[in-house]
């Protein structure tokens, strides 16, 4: 089962980045970012592919979140710029699948 490590959260204000980074302790087909707000199901943020670096996003995100990977490190990271307070949640990584094994998260806080 691939381990996963998140870093890089923190407190932002509305309009402002941050940039999350996940390292792997494998691979699989695809990878992916997802979330949980408080009270809130955990729902999917976006995911890429290993070999081929191809994306898809939630539409919540499109256009302001990034996913990319090292390959050679085997870390994954999830560039968020222009942040809203509705992007406050606990973000972690995992296989499309969720078949990983959940990590701790790292919380993502935007002020208003």
């Amino acid at each position: 089962q691939v381990q996963l490590v998140e870093s890089g959260g923190g407190l932002v204000q509305t309009g402002g980045s941050l940039r999350l980074s996940c390292a792997a302790s494998g691979r699989t087909f695809a990878m992916a970012w997802f979330r949980q707000a408080p009270g809130k199901e955990r729902e999917f943020v976006g995911a890429i592919r290993w070999n081929t670096g191809i994306t898809y996003s939630a539409d919540s995100v499109k256009g302001r979140f990034t996913l990319s990977r090292d390959n050679t490190k085997n870390t994954l990271y999830l560039q968020m710029n222009s942040l809203k307070p509705e992007d406050t949640a606990v973000y972690y990584c995992n296989t499309r699948l969720g078949s990983g094994s959940w990590g701790q998260g790292t919380q993502v806080t935007v002020s208003s």
